[in-house]
This record gives C-alpha cells, structure tokens and sequence, in this order.
C-alpha cells in the first residue's frame, strides 16, 4: 500500500525549481497547492489569515474583506485548509484558521531557489 503525501510535504521534500526539475510525480502532487493559490480570492484570504493580529483569524474577522457570503468565504478557506495551507479549531459557533507558516516557507523555497 502506497502513502499519499499531501501537496505541502511534496513541497517540503524537492528541490528548489532552479536547482533540480520537477518530477512528473511531484508536479502532480504539488499543482493542487499552486492552483489554491492561483485564485485572489484565497490568495488575500491566506494573506489575511497569516498577517492578522496573533497569527489566526475567524470568519467573522474576514468577511468584511470581500464583497462575498461567508459561504463562499468558508468555501474558499477549507480549499486552503483542504491543501494543508491553513489549519483550522472549532471554537463555539466559530471556526479559526491560522496559516501553516511551514508550507508557506516550503513553497517560498521551491520557488525562490533557496537550498532547503
């Protein structure tokens, strides 16, 4: 039985793209985390997320960001959380999610060319 690796720790594990070429097999694994991101709507939402005070923030805390339902703001956090790019904790009526800082810093290094 083959272990599925996650788009985050296929990102932890190459090479930085300047140094070494992906392999079709990483590719695969890594596109779902690039095309999460390839979206603006998730791509100001992980922004937010990382950059709010105390490193996490709730929905409630996001919605005013964007001219969307909290529906579609939920949608597109668990699209993040589901690549492993946010985590999230169930507090009361309320979900928070904080940024995984890790695969935010993997994904810098494979692409900026730095040795990780």
């Amino acid at each position: 039985m083959q272990l599925e690796i996650t788009p985050v720790q296929a990102v932890a594990c190459c090479s930085p793209l300047a140094r070494d070429p992906l392999s079709e097999a990483d590719a695969e694994r890594i596109a779902p985390l690039l095309k999460a991101l390839a979206d603006p709507v998730r791509l100001r939402l992980i922004s937010l997320v990382a950059s709010h005070e105390g490193g996490e923030a709730c929905v409630c805390d996001l919605s005013d960001a964007f001219d969307l339902t909290q529906p579609t703001i939920s949608h597109h956090l668990k699209v993040l959380h589901e690549v492993g790019l946010l985590d999230r904790e169930k507090r009361g009526v309320w979900v928070y999610y904080r940024a995984r800082l890790e695969a935010l810093d993997g994904l810098a290094a494979l692409m900026g060319g730095t040795a990780k």
